[in-house]
């Protein structure tokens, strides 16, 4: 196997050793190089023998560099490699729930172990090659992101659609008993993977602690565009406090055993529960904030923190529009009360932004799409509006819908600013002048 470099950074040690775009790198000491693991794993050496293949054949190239460092070379995709797509076609998938005409990158349903530790994403387990799950186990490499969801194997195929997804579950002792770390993730489904199956997957992963850091406990997110898919529901609010109680006794069992919690709800739950949201303590290293687990918690922290050592004397008095999901909003709007007692020039308003693109059983701010946040804004004045990244793409360019940042200032004839989901950040660009 072999990668082709697409691009040489100048005066970088590769540079100097005149490797060319178009050459292709065959290994890195001895080692064949498939994908950007291969390559990052294997440039950790200080002192590198590339075998390279170029139009006048083949050439080995030595480089001494500090250990950290890069060799400077470039590739056609991040990956070195084509992405991995799910193979798995889960009764809950978001993906299948999307409305047609959005940009073809939001149907692409991955399942890469590589994105798990680039990005963190979650993976099934359902598309690991046994040299896959080899070569995590001989790297060492650490986390890893599982959604697991079941560990009840007939009910994991069922969920799943996978006759496979029962069978791939052994791959978390494989990992455990190789030291390799795991966070992972169970979506649920009332009626399916709750109640007595929730407790039989949370006792079976348990017994993988502390190589099982943490698990997420997450409810199944619902479009309004479920046409021909299984028959699912959002959970009550009665359902939503069983969870909650569930999980919580659960984790109080390991916190006296283990000294962590290990297993966590969703900040979704208490929403839904309507019930107060845990501390910051509760939830021991923050390891399951993409699943919005603790963030809530850790938003609070991070604002009240940095109020409280705030130096500022004034605040801006501009009219703020402080964007959000229907789920954040009173939190938010707590958050601004609270500034709005030390700074009373302060003239913010929360917008909890009701998701008609998908559905208004989609409460969280990271699926408001531009299109909303027009319509909703729009013949009220504000001086400016303040936007959580969370609703942009990884890029920070657009919505989900395309719209873009730029748009929704023309639209509005209002200044737009982005702000990092942070507390410290929240609060100093709530009271910037």
């Amino acid at each position: 196997m072999a990668v082709t470099v697409t691009a040489v950074l100048p005066k970088s040690p590769a540079y100097r050793k005149r490797i060319h775009p178009g050459d292709r790198l065959l290994t890195v000491n001895g080692h064949e190089i498939a994908d950007v693991l291969d390559y990052r794993f294997y440039l950790q050496e200080t002192k590198l023998l590339l075998e390279m293949e170029t139009p006048k054949g083949r050439r080995n190239v030595t480089i001494r560099k500090a250990e950290e460092a890069d060799i400077g070379l470039e590739f056609d995709t991040y990956l070195m490699d084509k992405q991995h797509a799910c193979r798995n076609k889960c009764v809950f998938c978001f993906i299948d729930q999307m409305p047609p005409g959005m940009r073809d990158s939001l149907y692409f349903k991955d399942d890469d172990s590589r994105l798990s530790f680039l990005f963190g994403n979650y993976i099934t387990l359902t598309n690991l090659s046994e040299h896959e799950a080899q070569r995590i186990m001989d790297m060492h490499i650490s986390p890893i992101n599982i959604s697991v969801h079941t560990t009840n194997p007939a009910l994991r195929c069922q969920m799943m659609n996978n006759r496979f997804a029962g069978e791939s579950l052994s791959f978390i002792k494989r990992f455990a008993d190789a030291g390799i770390r795991m966070n992972c993730q169970l979506v649920l489904c009332p009626g399916l993977n709750d109640g007595a199956e929730l407790e039989r997957s949370m006792h079976d992963l348990a017994v993988y602690s502390p190589l099982v850091e943490s698990i997420a406990v997450v409810p199944v997110g619902l479009t309004k565009y479920r046409d021909g898919l299984a028959p699912l529901r959002p959970f009550t609010k009665d359902e939503a406090c069983a969870v909650i109680d569930a999980v919580e006794l659960f984790g109080r069992q390991m916190l006296a055993a283990t000294g962590r919690r290990v297993v966590y709800p969703a900040d979704e739950w208490y929403i839904k529960a309507e019930r107060p949201m845990p501390d910051e303590e509760f939830y021991d290293e923050m390891s399951q904030l993409e699943n919005g687990v603790g963030l809530v918690a850790l938003l609070r922290s991070q604002f009240a923190e940095a109020l409280a050592d705030c130096e500022a004397e004034e605040a801006t008095d501009a009219k703020t529009a402080l964007v959000t999901g229907v789920a954040a909003a009173p939190f938010l709007t707590e958050m601004v009360n609270e500034a709005a007692q030390r700074f009373p020039q302060l003239n913010a308003q929360v917008i909890a932004v009701e998701n008609h693109f998908f559905g208004e059983t989609i409460t969280v701010a990271g699926l408001v799409t531009g299109g909303d946040v027009l319509r909703q804004l729009n013949g009220v004045h504000y001086d400016r509006i303040l936007i959580p990244e969370v609703m942009l793409r990884r890029e920070g360019d657009r919505f989900l819908d395309d719209v873009t940042p730029e748009e929704i200032e023309r639209e509005l004839h209002t200044a737009v600013q982005v702000v990092p989901v942070d507390g410290a950040a929240l609060l100093a660009a709530l009271i910037e002048r």
